[in-house]
């Protein structure tokens, strides 16, 4: 079998359908390419494409979905609550199947190579892709978001990897990696109280380093207007390790002690089976749960 990758980029429009869709179906239009979830949220506005293929084909969907997200972003007027520094604001390949981590890191470096000559974006790589010396650690690589790096020079510790010395007028800066796993989870809480979600955030970050269920988690308090509420926006990086049932428990207890309920969780994306550490969707209440959210339900047509 061909080395099979996973491509999760995400798009800084989330509350123009028609975008959403037009990014979606470049994607789906590309010969070997197979766009296997994509999500919206107004509040965060950004978008989250899923889709699996060989490397060339990653590569030209990619590519065309980017093209779409220059043409159709303007940066200059984007807002959410969401960190974000482009129009294509993170683009990460994970090796899924029969494809190793230094395959992702080729991978990754071509998708820069692609985006900065053809779209004049400054590209910085994060993770295994990230050059040495430089940041690694995804939230260091975007420390400050888009205000630290547009109208600026793009010079010494802010000089891109590749692609020009200054940000794209309306698209911003794109970053590039290659990662393993990783669950992008939302835990929404019965409470409109922002500062509740932060603490749980602040104490995920606390304890992560001591609690091995919360190894390698990161964590945002985060207010949701549309459905004010107050939401706990997480990444898992170990998902192997902190798998869903023990961080929502965290939560959920941290909450407790709040003096509030979890209303519902949220998976971005598709995930590994073994980050639901052998429980059903309903164990952590996932909203609107697909079949198709679990990786292995794609395998045998690869």
């Amino acid at each position: 079998m061909e080395p099979i990758f996973q491509c999760v980029p995400n798009f800084s429009e989330g509350r123009r359908p028609e975008v959403v869709q037009a990014i979606a179906d470049a994607i789906a239009a590309t010969p070997g390419a197979r766009l296997i979830d994509h999500s919206a949220d107004a509040d965060h506005n950004r978008c989250v494409m899923t889709f699996l293929g060989p490397a060339e084909a990653i590569r030209a969907a990619a590519l065309a979905a980017a093209r779409v997200a220059v043409a159709r972003i303007d940066m200059r007027i984007h807002t959410g609550v969401h960190p974000r520094t482009g129009a294509i604001d993170v683009l990460p390949v994970i090796p899924l199947w029969n494809a190793t981590r230094e395959q992702a890191i080729a991978l990754a470096h071509a998708l820069g190579s692609d985006l900065a000559s053809e779209l004049a974006l400054p590209v910085y790589f994060y993770e295994w892709a990230a050059v040495p010396g430089r940041p690694a650690a995804l939230p260091d690589v975007r420390r400050g978001g888009l205000e630290a790096f547009a109208h600026l020079p793009l010079i010494g510790a802010k000089a891109p990897d590749l692609g020009p010395a200054e940000a794209h007028p309306t698209a911003g800066i794109v970053l590039v990696g290659a990662r393993g796993p990783l669950v992008a989870y939302n835990v929404n809480l019965d409470t409109p109280d922002v500062q509740i979600a932060r603490a749980i955030a602040r104490r995920i970050r606390q304890e992560r380093d001591t609690l091995p269920e919360l190894a390698g988690v990161r964590a945002l308090g985060l207010f949701l207007a549309s459905r004010n509420c107050a939401q706990v926006s997480m990444n898992l990086t170990r998902p192997e390790q902190s798998p869903l049932p023990a961080v929502f428990a965290f939560v959920q207890a941290e909450a407790a002690r709040r003096g509030v309920s979890v209303r519902e969780s949220e998976i971005i994306g598709a995930i590994p089976e073994a980050a639901l550490g052998g429980v059903p969707p309903a164990a952590i209440l996932w909203k609107d749960y697909k079949p198709g959210q679990i990786l292995e339900t794609w395998k045998a047509g690869h």
